[in-house]
């Protein structure tokens, strides 16, 4: 791969890779990890992308799994968080309102919110992406927009 396609790779794709990597991992240091992880994917797998959109939803997933492989890994399970200490105050913060209220949403929930507010991806294109039905879809982002507005309107009581 040519420096310049790197750099490109880099531009195009890194701050979705990290987001992506926040969301699943809610970890700044496990994202960036993930954005390494997937870059030397990248560089090192032999796939021919059709188009952009073809490529972006190639990272999309490669980010999603690596996520995935991280959450499984026994190193993740054994890890304490500085919040989790508790006498130690983290060094960063979480942001406040809707953000925060979709970080604490299960997984699948949280990846179709993520994917279809914040990126602008249909449901069929999430669908595909996370290897999904469209109703499957569909559903996932109805339960998720039920579990914030219950928590909103309990935020407000």
């Amino acid at each position: 791969m040519e420096e310049k396609e790197a750099r490109r790779l880099v531009e195009s794709c890194g701050d979705l890779i990290y987001r992506i990597g926040v969301n699943y991992l809610k970890n700044a240091s496990d994202a960036e990890d993930i954005c390494q992880t997937v870059f030397l994917k990248y560089i090192a797998s032999d796939v021919h992308f059709e188009n952009q959109q073809h490529e972006k939803a190639w990272i999309i997933r490669t980010t999603i799994n690596a996520c995935k492989d991280v959450l499984k890994s026994s190193a993740f399970k054994n890890t304490t968080t500085l919040e989790e200490l508790g006498d130690i105050k983290a060094t960063e913060s979480h942001e406040t309102g809707i953000t925060e209220e979709v970080m604490k949403l299960p997984h699948n929930y949280r990846i179709c919110i993520y994917l279809y507010y914040y990126e602008g991806y249909s449901i069929k294109e999430i669908a595909s992406i996370l290897q999904k039905t469209e109703l499957s879809v569909r559903t996932l982002l109805s339960r998720a927009r039920k579990k914030l507005q219950l928590t909103i309107r309990e935020d407000m009581q």
